[in-house]
């Protein structure tokens, strides 16, 4: 994750609604061969869908990890996560950039959808530990070798990668909010045409849609969110579940 965590977890949340989820894959029960639901379906329909599918231990084992160490339980949420993971594959992208690594939750997600044995994941943290656990997590879901981590100031990094000539496919922006603008204009810059942009916590947990807050955090992502939805270089889509996804691709 880069930027200022504390920020992150107080003005959008990647992952809420963990206790509902829980609570719903308990409600849920599959008869041993055909899958029928039986009574109490989660009341939420993210928490419903979530319900469906299986456990997945590689990214729980990075949860824990996460709490472990006290840090912000602020990951992708399970949906997008797969979303982002089916995006990767369906576009048959081979250059991932991250703007956030955080635990390596998102980055095992974006990894996934690569081919086996080819392309790369490169990911941006600020925090040398966040840095240091997302490595580690990344390579025991086996990616070791298809992670680049790069650690520092995420605009400054951005703009060694375009000094460098770098280009990508995808990127996921997830890190400081009042960045988002800046990052959407350098992944712009940075990418191969028709690569994919997606951004998580969009709407700030609802802040995004009170007139009455005014924070630089919030400004900041309404403009990224009208940037996205207006850029002519962008063919783009909002998507309202959890605390908001915008995607795009770049004509």
């Amino acid at each position: 994750m880069s930027g200022n965590v504390e920020e992150r977890m107080n003005m959008g949340r990647g992952n809420p609604g963990a206790e509902e989820r829980a609570a719903g894959k308990a409600n849920v029960e599959g008869d041993a061969g055909a899958g029928v639901l039986e009574a109490g379906l989660p009341a939420e329909p993210e928490a419903y869908f979530d319900s469906l599918f299986e456990d997945d231990p590689e990214l729980e084992r990075v949860t824990v990890s996460i709490r472990e160490r006290g840090m912000p339980d602020i990951s992708v949420a399970p949906g997008y996560g797969r979303l982002l993971t089916l995006l990767v594959a369906a576009t048959r992208a081979r250059s991932l950039l991250e703007i956030g690594a955080l635990a390596g939750y998102s980055g095992i997600c974006l990894a996934r959808g690569l081919p086996p044995g080819e392309g790369r994941l490169t990911s941006l943290e600020l925090k040398p530990d966040y840095a240091e656990l997302a490595s580690a997590n990344l390579a025991a879901a086996g990616f070791a070798d298809r992670a680049e981590m790069i650690v520092g100031d995420a605009v400054s990094s951005l703009e060694r990668l375009e000094r460098e000539g770098r280009r990508f496919d995808f990127f996921f922006i997830d890190a400081d909010k009042e960045n988002y603008p800046v990052y959407l204009e350098y992944a712009i810059r940075l990418a191969n045409p028709g690569a994919i942009v997606a951004a998580d916590n969009t709407l700030l947990r609802g802040r995004t849609l009170n007139p009455e807050k005014q924070g630089p955090a919030v400004r900041a992502m309404r403009d990224f969110n009208r940037a996205m939805a207006r850029d002519p270089r962008l063919l783009a889509a909002h998507l309202p579940s959890y605390d908001g996804l915008a995607l795009a691709m770049v004509k």
